[in-house]
């Protein structure tokens, strides 16, 4: 599949998500690609007796209007960007829509923990359906970030070994070379604890040789997404819990990314359910990068882009 070179971001109105739309735009820029801002809305309806119990639907011109000023609002936002701005509304499930226009897109950015906004419509569950189902990477901007945006110096991302991770590791590297940022590896093992795959372990087993061991499978994977370019990669392998130490560093850092839907590699230590963990702690905006992702080649993050 040929990805459209489009940021699609998903407005509601509240204040998370036109931090979103900030950080949609810096993207953008950094690539040379169009924005897409889109506002998705459910019609509601209501039992009408006189139907024998069918349904009948309200009027959606007062939606349909409320719908049209969040967008406005959106695109307003982006005047001064130098951006090629398009916008749509979209009647559906929100997540359903997005994940919809994520098939064709090269990235889609939404908020979190929004309120008060075009009744919530967007945020919230969102931002947890849209990143386990969607086709390219997507990024989650948490409300504390969106409050004031920061460009992206440092990156931090997870990696367990498996393909998933290694897709992600890639779209960090590309991350980082679009934003000329530092890039640090992170592979966790939870030893101490004896937790998830490593409940197995005896208890006289060697700590540092598990975590040498692991960082030597760091090395080789970050070697692999390197391939050659000019970008350093810090690498740590440490003992404790994923989502924990993801989140730690999510204070420290302008992006984390993690990829979904791990499976194989090193237990699946750090992806799947711990993504969505990472999502729900995060400080800082994070990537995920669906496994799919992997399946189209280089991201179109590879090729020259406009500054």
């Amino acid at each position: 599949m040929t990805r459209e070179k489009v940021v699609v971001v998903g407005v509601d109105g509240s204040e998370a998500s036109l931090g979103a739309v900030d950080w949609a735009v810096a993207e953008a820029r950094r690539c040379g690609w169009r924005l897409h801002v889109v506002c998705a809305y459910a019609l509601p309806s209501f039992t009408a007796a006189s139907l024998d119990g069918g349904y009948a639907a309200m009027d959606d011109t007062a939606i349909q209007q409320g719908a049209q000023a969040v967008v406005d609002e959106a695109v307003a936002r982006t005047a001064g960007s130098g951006l090629v701005v398009t916008s749509a509304l979209e009647t559906g499930d929100p997540a359903g829509v997005l994940v919809d226009l994520s098939r064709e897109a090269s990235m889609v950015v939404v908020g979190t923990r929004g309120g008060g906004g075009f009744t919530d419509r967007l945020l919230g569950t969102v931002s947890s359906a849209l990143p386990a189902h969607a086709h390219c990477p997507t990024v989650v901007v948490p409300l504390n970030a969106s409050r004031q945006f920061s460009p992206v110096r440092r990156i931090v991302v997870g990696v367990d070994g498996s393909e998933s991770a290694r897709i992600a590791l890639r779209r960090a590297v590309d991350e980082a070379i679009l934003w000329d940022a530092e890039l640090t590896a992170v592979a966790a093992v939870p030893i101490a604890t004896g937790a998830g795959a490593m409940a197995w372990l005896p208890a006289a087993v060697d700590r540092d040789e598990v975590l040498a061991d692991v960082r030597e499978g760091l090395g080789v994977a970050v070697e692999s997404a390197v391939a050659g370019r000019d970008v350093r990669v810090r690498q740590h392998a440490l003992d404790g819990n994923a989502a924990a130490l993801m989140a730690e560093f999510s204070t420290a850092v302008e992006l984390v990314v993690v990829g979904s839907r791990g499976r194989g590699g090193f237990a699946g230590l750090l992806l799947g359910s711990t993504s969505q963990a990472v999502l729900h702690h995060a400080v800082s905006p994070v990537m995920v990068v669906p496994a799919r992702a992997g399946d189209e080649g280089r991201s179109p993050v590879d090729v020259p882009w406009n500054r």
